[in-house]
């Protein structure tokens, strides 16, 4: 995050948590506070604004996502302040502390907001694991799984944007006659 003091501070606690530990891991939560924040709302643009043939199935698919992140930004902003931190979770520190890039503002098409979420969500997954091994080498198993409850879900969502995608991207690869047989899928 842009102010690492900041994000990182703390209020007294009786937690077994050494200062140090917890500064660096509410550091990394709220890192994380930022990303789930952005990803929510970049998923809920891709809700509001979803057109083509697959349009129902998407927009009730994004607001079922945007759903679950949102249990996510509650779940880290309090797990911040058990550890004696301070949650930063405003609108404004999301987008200007997120790892995830901007979302596209000029596309309609499902299959391009099922893309641009997919790369978000891989990006947001590989956040979360690397948290699971700082928090988990910080000596904080709690949060260690928390990140493990979070990348599952954030997995599987993962795999059902991908499953949009992948016939064509099989396809691109083995040209559009030989992908139609399933023995060209290994």
């Amino acid at each position: 995050m842009s102010d690492n003091k900041q994000t990182s501070r703390l209020y007294p606690s009786r937690i077994d948590i050494p200062a140090e530990a917890r500064s660096q891991i509410v550091a990394i939560l709220n890192q994380t506070l930022a990303a789930t924040l952005d990803l929510k709302t970049q998923t809920k643009q891709a809700h509001w604004n979803v057109k083509g043939t697959d349009f129902y199935q998407l927009h009730e698919l994004f607001d079922e996502i945007a759903g679950e992140l949102e249990e996510y930004v509650d779940m880290v902003a309090e797990r911040v302040t058990a550890l004696g931190g301070y949650a930063f979770g405003t609108a404004r520190l999301a987008a200007s502390n997120s790892i995830l890039p901007e979302y596209p503002l000029d596309i309609l098409d499902g299959k391009d907001h099922v893309t641009a979420l997919a790369d978000r969500f891989a990006s947001y997954a590989k956040h979360i694991r690397e948290a699971i091994a700082k928090t988990d080498d910080l000596g904080d198993a709690d949060t260690a799984d928390l990140y493990t409850e979070i990348s599952r879900t954030i997995d599987k969502r993962l795999w059902f944007l991908e499953a949009h995608l992948q016939v064509a991207e099989i396809k691109a690869e083995n040209g559009s006659a030989a992908a139609k047989t399933p023995a060209t899928v290994r």
